[in-house]
This record gives structure tokens, sequence and C-alpha cells, in this order.
């Protein structure tokens, strides 16, 4: 009867901590797979959770003969695990849920099996943080930043050819076809799944562990390298043979080659940093695919110990994490009233105006909700005013900065500065092109707050968040030239003599 009962305790607290756990990040995984199946370069996701379960299945001997023996630790874990699940429901913050739930399954093995378990077991759960994506503001600088050094470094392939080639930031000018390296060509959607095939492959390679830092770190280099080959190669061909060689199958064709490529650069550096192992062992000792399999080892695990007074505090964390959530889902978030752009107006005295608008792809990309985009000239000089609105950032919606667009438009930023200017935090920018110059201020406005940093934009979304129950955000935005004969002092002042002119009527623009 005790045996019975204990088997029903067991298999009840079991359904528990799983039912409590899919409840709490219920939604993080309705997300994941959404960005799984609609992001080519997380579509690789899907299959890293399939493998982590397979990789400590894999050790299933070695498990079983250790003691179950709960730790307290465990619970510091899972309260750690606690506040950033609460940061990241309450601002909504995708990633810092993803985070969570990978700490989260750490603390719960921990608080449950103990230290000797968690350690066989660690590696396997760290693997999944290679299925998550990157932060929106990381990624687009990420992307960003590839996406340059992938055109320049395809670019001097096709220089090397001695074909004549021009490049302005991200587009290739081949004279009579123009290149574009949009952001499907940074070379993410082999970078991500490259990583975790060489994170795999470094777990299961049995040799020192720098040369296992070595095979995951080099799968950055030679991704990067790679995909500058295929677009110097892209622009070597349409040279020749015509723009359709950057389109359609062949252009996607060209990129699983890349990848089977890249994932034979890595195979073959595997090979040559095993040269000294594989005088005395054989490759499957090295890359130890059947790792602790067939060990006859004695079984100590006994499920009775799981169910412990650390195990019944893992589950009341996990039942406040369901409770804060299903409590905060109740409240609906607070979308401010605004007036549409187009229906507002500067009206500045002494100042003419030239409204302009963006493509529509731009738009979309952008996912605004509303902007208005003006050249202001007085005196023969113009300056530009853009505003960005967003009524909410949850799901990823949040402003791009100017200083990951600026070098996509072949600008290189030559200074960068957080000041503050007529009250007002911002960042102020000189931006050159050839022999143009352009001095740029740009800041992000949250209700009466201005913001400089876009990382320091995250806490206060996040207190807004939980203060007022609203994300709306504006990113402001005035740029001006450098005319020849004209100093930076000049330009300085041309643009604080607007921002006086606008700054108690950006109010109408950005709500209260």
């Amino acid at each position: 009867m005790t045996t019975i009962y204990s088997r029903q305790l067991l298999l009840f607290t079991f359904i528990l901590l799983v039912g409590l756990w899919l409840l709490a990040y219920w939604s993080v995984f309705i997300d994941l797979l959404d960005t799984w199946n609609t992001k080519e370069e997380y579509s690789h996701g899907l299959l890293i959770p399939v493998i982590s379960i397979y990789l400590i299945w894999q050790r299933k001997e070695l498990l079983f003969a250790q003691k179950v023996t709960p730790s307290w630790w465990g619970f510091g874990i899972l309260c750690l695990s606690g506040l950033i699940y609460f940061v990241g429901i309450t601002a909504d913050i995708d990633f810092l849920l993803r985070i969570s739930l990978t700490i989260t399954l750490i603390g719960i093995t921990y608080c449950v099996f103990g230290w000797r378990i968690l350690k066989l077991v660690f590696i396997p759960i760290l693997l999944i943080l290679f299925s998550f994506p990157l932060p929106p503001v990381l990624q687009a600088s990420l992307t960003a930043q590839l996406q340059l050094l992938s055109s320049q470094l395809g670019v001097s392939l096709i220089r090397f050819c001695d074909i004549s080639v021009y490049l302005e930031g991200n587009i290739i000018d081949l004279g009579q076809f123009k290149l574009q390296v949009v952001e499907a060509c940074s070379g993410l959607r082999y970078l991500f799944p490259l990583m975790s095939l060489a994170f795999i492959c470094a777990y299961l390679y049995q040799v020192s562990f720098w040369k296992r830092g070595i095979v995951f770190f080099s799968s950055i280099p030679i991704t990067v390298l790679m995909n500058s080959i295929r677009i110097g190669i892209i622009g070597i061909l349409v040279e020749f043979q015509g723009i359709e060689m950057a389109q359609g199958f062949i252009h996607d064709f060209e990129g699983w080659i890349v990848f089977m490529v890249c994932f034979a650069i890595l195979f073959f550096e595997m090979w040559l940093l095993s040269w000294n192992e594989r005088k005395v062992k054989s490759w499957n000792q090295i890359f130890a695919t059947d790792q602790n399999i067939n060990l006859n080892l004695p079984v100590c695990f006994n499920c009775s110990d799981m169910v412990s007074r650390q195990t019944g505090t893992a589950v009341f964390i996990l039942a406040l994490m369901v409770v804060f959530q299903f409590n905060l889902k109740g409240q609906k978030e607070i979308i401010p009233i605004h007036k549409a752009y187009g229906q507002l107006s500067l009206n500045i005295d002494g100042y003419s105006e030239m409204p302009q608008s963006l493509p529509d792809s731009i738009v979309k990309f952008l996912e605004l909700t509303d902007y208005v985009l003006i050249d202001y000239f007085k005196d023969n000089k113009a300056v530009n005013f853009y505003i960005a609105y967003y009524e909410s950032q949850k799901k990823g919606r949040v402003p791009h900065s100017p200083k990951l667009c600026i070098p996509g438009g072949g600008w290189e930023i030559v200074q960068l500065t957080e000041e503050t200017i007529n009250g007002v935090n911002l960042n102020r920018a000189i931006i050159k092109k050839e022999e143009k110059s352009q001095l740029v201020y740009y800041w992000y406005q949250q209700q009466n707050k201005s913001i400089a940093n876009e990382y320091s934009l995250k806490w206060y979304n996040f207190l807004s968040a939980r203060n007022n129950n609203r994300s709306d955000v504006a990113l402001i935005r005035i740029t001006t030239m450098i005319y020849p004969n004209e100093n930076t002092l000049s330009a300085d002042n041309r643009l604080q003599a607007f921002m006086n002119n606008v700054q108690n009527k950006i109010s109408q623009f950005v709500p209260q």
C-alpha cells in the first residue's frame, strides 16, 4: 500500500511540475513555433529540442547510475528565473522569457535531482538557447554589420577578378546591374544553424577544451567568409550571365552549397585538430556519437527521492509564475489616442516645408504606427525632420536605431556621442559619404521623457509597462547637411535653433 501511495504521489508531482512549466511558458512555445516556421535563419530551431532530448537519452545509463540528491541551490536558480520572468512578462520582452525558460529547466533539475545529474544534462539543456531568436535590437545591429562586411569582402573578390564595381553601403553597382545585399543575404541564415551545429560537434568532440572552443568559435569567421565569397560569385555571374543569376532557384541553390561547404570546412578542421588523438583512438571514440552507451553501470537512481521539500518549492515557484502570467494577461495594454500625423503640421515661422514620404515596403518593414517626414528650408539651407511613432512595442515592434540604418545607405559614422542639448538627452552624430557630411540629432521620446540609449529605452519601457500599462514610443531625428565652407558649429546652431522651434510642438505627435 505504501509503495502504491509513493508511486501515485511521484506521478502526481511529476505531472504537476511539467504541467505548470508548460502553462508558464505556453505563449513562449507558440511564439517560437511561429518564428521557426516563418524566419529562415531560425528554421533549424525545431530540431534543437529533439537533439537536446536525444543527447540526454544517450547518457541514460550514466544518469540512472547517479543518486538523486535534491538541492536548495536549485531554489536560488528558480528565484532568479522567476525575476527574469517577471520583467519579461511585464515589459513583453520575449528574449527574457526564453532565457527564463532555460534557467527554469536548470533550476528544476538542480532542485529535484541534484548536482550530479544536472552536470550530465547541463550542456544539452544549454543547447536549447541556440533555437532562440536574438533580441530585435541585437539582431538588427548584427544584421547591419554582417551586411556591410559581406558586401565589402564580396566586392573585393569581384575586383580581384578584374571587374569594375562600385560599392555604396549595401548596394553593389556593376554598371548595367545593381545588386542589393539585403537582410536575407547578411549570412545569418547560415550563421545560426552552423553555430548550433558547431556547438553540438564541440560537445561530442572528445579532445582538449581549447580545441572544442576553436571548433565552436571558428563557425563565425567561416560563415562570414563563405557568405562573402557567395556574394562575390553572384556578382561575377551577374556580370557575365545576367541578373537572373541573382534570382530564383539558382540564388537559393547557391545558399545550400555555401552551407554544405561551411560544414565540410568545420569537419575538416576537427579532423586536423584531432591529429594526435587519432594516433591512439578511433574516430568514433574522438567524435563520441556513441558515448556512455552499454556501460552496464549499477542503477542508483531512486524515483522516490524526487518527492522532497525542494521539489515542493519548485512547484510553488512555478505556480506563482502561472498565477502572475494569467493575472497580467487580464490587464489590456493601454493604446493612447493619437491624431494621424497627416493631419498635423509644425507651422514653423520663417521656414518653408516640403513633406516627403517613405515607400510602402519600408513602412511595412519598420512596422510603424505612423510617421512624419518633412524637409524644412531657411536661408537656402535644409533641415530634415522625422518622427517614427510606435503605439506599442509588444512582439518585437521596436524603433530601428539610426546608427544601424545609416551605414546601410553608404554613410560612415565618424563621430557618435550622447549629449544633453536644450534639455533633451540625444545622440549627436557626424556622418560622411565621399565629400558629403551631415549632422544628425536623434533620440527616443516616451511620454515626456527623452532617451538617448537604446538599452536604456528597454528599462524605461519596463517601468512604463509596469506603472502605466503603456509601451508607446517615438523615434525623433533631425538632420542637416554640413555645407561646403561651413563648420560643424554652424550646423549645430542650425539644428539647435530648429529644436527650439519644435520642442513644445512635439507633444502633438507623442501622446503624454
